[in-house]
């Protein structure tokens, strides 16, 4: 096996890292996550993840896992409401006489962590480990940590996500911005905080359109909420701004302004005590990018092919990366590790430009003039292909 006597250093414990972990582990390959997290009760922020038939839920099926995901899932994750900005209904997921097949089942991020975590072997991560930089030594790397601490691996891989610093070893490609901004809100105990807009969702989540704009949210089985308020802007707004986000007051002036022709009832969302705001714009990388393959480093996720959020194809195609990598570097096919590597990185920025520009075409409904007429569209077409299968 290639990796036979190596030490593998995944920076990065989010799902793709912690499923590379779990498949390595599986062929005995001695591996180490290094996560910046402080330790693995720290609360997982982000949507809740849909996971998809040959990506998401391929790799949970290759690390033995399937069963496990299927005690934490939420089926009523996926149903979900579309509105215009004065929350009239237009597609109601809730409002199908059956249940049909989940094809896209939705699990939380916590809980999704805790089940990979248990998947591997004690002590597998090193907690409070934030990547600094590292140097070439020997065959392999140096790797050098915020809190003073470094170690050494012969093998490295970034699952640092969007803004990896281990991809500058790889590649200088930059990001290009979409023309989209989001701010990011997250409400703990959101039933008590915004009691009207978590009546509304029903449990699931709600997608919102209008006057070019877009806003979603979904309920945790936690009893949180997270929100984003998607807008078109220039890429330097958030700079030019002048918002301080952590004052909610500002954030709530620059949202009445923004989203003047919206239902006051979003508001909610924006006056509560319990709310906290990240902005983010969006960015991909180029469709076309390349670099030039290493035998002791490589990336997956979004640290390789970021894209925006509007397909849910992101942890998808990170999860995709994982069993792609683990395959290559441990079914004996390949002569060295630079071949199953340079192998592994043709195909997954392959896929990953297909995935993104699948995102970016859908975004262009989603902020269109008619985006709510386009998106219930897709969604009554979807119904009906599940309810004939």
């Amino acid at each position: 096996m290639l990796l036979e006597n190596k030490t593998v250093a995944i920076v990065g414990g989010g799902p793709a890292g912690l499923t590379l972990a779990r498949l390595l582990q599986m062929h005995h390959v001695e591996v180490t996550v290094y996560e910046r997290d402080a330790n693995r009760d720290v609360r997982v922020q982000g949507a809740t993840l849909d996971l998809h038939e040959g990506t998401g839920l391929e790799a949970l099926k290759r690390a033995g896992l399937l069963d496990e995901f299927y005690k934490y899932h939420r089926p009523v994750a996926s149903r979900m409401l579309l509105t215009d900005g004065l929350l009239n209904i237009a597609f109601d997921d809730h409002g199908f006489a059956t249940l049909t097949a989940e094809t896209r089942p939705e699990i939380d991020r916590a809980p999704l962590r805790t089940l990979l975590l248990n998947a591997l072997n004690t002590d597998t991560v090193v907690w409070d480990s934030q990547f600094i930089s590292m140097e070439k030594e020997h065959q392999g790397w140096r790797l050098h940590f915020k809190n003073g601490s470094s170690s050494y691996a012969d093998f490295v891989i970034a699952a640092d996500g969007a803004n990896s610093r281990i991809r500058p070893y790889l590649s200088d490609i930059k990001p290009v911005y979409s023309g989209v901004t989001l701010i990011e809100g997250n409400i703990h105990d959101a039933e008590k905080h915004t009691p009207k807009l978590f009546a509304f969702a029903k449990g699931g989540k709600v997608m919102a359109f209008d006057h070019e704009q877009f806003i979603g949210y979904g309920t945790k089985g936690d009893g949180s909420i997270m929100f984003v308020a998607n807008f078109k802007t220039h890429e330097n707004w958030l700079a030019e701004s002048g918002i301080d986000f952590k004052d909610k007051q500002q954030v709530y002036a620059w949202f009445t302004q923004e989203f003047a022709n919206w239902s006051e009832e979003w508001h909610e969302f924006f006056t509560n005590e319990a709310v906290y705001f990240v902005p983010r714009p969006q960015y991909y990388f180029p469709l076309d990018q390349s670099w030039e393959t290493q035998d002791n480093l490589t990336m997956i996720g979004d640290a390789a092919h970021h894209m925006p959020p509007y397909a849910g194809e992101g942890a998808n195609v990170a999860l995709q990366d994982a069993f792609e990598l683990a395959e290559v570097l441990t079914n004996g096919k390949f002569a060295d590790i630079r071949t199953a590597i340079a192998h592994f990185e043709k195909e997954m920025v392959a896929k990953g430009a297909a995935s993104t520009k699948d995102t970016l075409e859908n975004a262009e409904r989603m902020f269109s003039k008619n985006a709510l007429a386009q998106m219930s569209s897709f969604f009554y077409q979807v119904k009906e292909e599940e309810n004939e299968k």
